[in-house]
């Protein structure tokens, strides 16, 4: 791979291991987040500070979108795949949310998630030369759990797999590729590093995953010239059926 990569919510978990495997496969990358010093240790972390570049801001801010973008073109001359990583979750009963609450998933998975696309996408099509975007989306979009409560950020999920498959169609004929990967449990931040083994039994491989293991599956779509439209679960296993 020798283009240029945007991964969104790049300082840590998912996003951070997605960086490292798009750097091994040689390629540029743009690591966007909001924490400035935790992007500079993911920078650090990296190793190659020739091919890597930490772009500060929430997605929440169409101003970020337009940063992205700008700094991978005036660092690296283009965009070519981007990672739709960054997002936030929590649990909440469904009649306690607030509309405070529910904007602001609103605000960070769906429209955040859009603004970016739609910049490298027109970025895209101005380069004219096609390009691959993958998003991180979830498996509890398409088998929910009783015990997780957790509407308000799913349904911004839903959208942004909504918003795959639309765009898949849309931008067929100008060669965009547009995928999405549906992590299943995986040992990240997000879990708490003491409890997250105990969720293994929710998945027939009775484990939870490893971020690397979603990295390589985003790496593979973001490579995989004959795939657009495609959600590809990587979750041991738990939509599929129970032990």
């Amino acid at each position: 791979m020798s283009n240029t990569a945007i991964v969104t919510g790049a300082s840590s978990g998912i996003g951070l291991e997605v960086a490292r495997r798009l750097l091994k496969d040689g390629a540029n990358v743009v690591l966007g987040g909001r924490d400035t010093g935790k992007l500079a240790a993911a920078v650090s972390e990296l190793g190659a500070p020739d091919r890597t570049l930490a772009v500060a801001g929430d997605i929440a801010d169409p101003v970020t979108a337009k940063r992205l973008v700008a700094g991978a073109v005036t660092t690296f001359g283009s965009v070519d795949v981007l990672v739709n990583n960054a997002g936030i979750f929590g649990a909440s009963a469904f009649v306690d949310v607030s509309a405070e609450e529910l904007e602001r998933f609103i605000a960070v998975n769906l429209r955040g998630t859009w603004q970016v696309t739609q910049e490298v996408v027109r970025r895209l099509l101005d380069q004219g030369t096609g390009g691959s975007i993958v998003s991180i989306g979830t498996v509890l979009t398409q088998h929910a759990v009783t015990g997780f409560q957790a509407a308000a950020p799913l349904v911004t999920k839903g959208g942004v797999q909504a918003l795959t498959l639309a765009l898949a169609a849309e931008l067929a004929d100008d060669r965009i590729r547009v995928n999405m990967v549906a992590p299943g449990v995986v040992r990240t931040p997000l879990h708490p590093a003491d409890g997250v083994d105990g969720l293994a039994g929710l998945a027939l491989l009775n484990r939870v995953g490893e971020s690397e293991e979603v990295a390589s599956a985003v790496a593979w779509l973001a490579e995989a010239e004959f795939v657009t439209g495609h959600v590809l679960n990587v979750d041991g296993g738990f939509v599929t059926g129970r032990r």
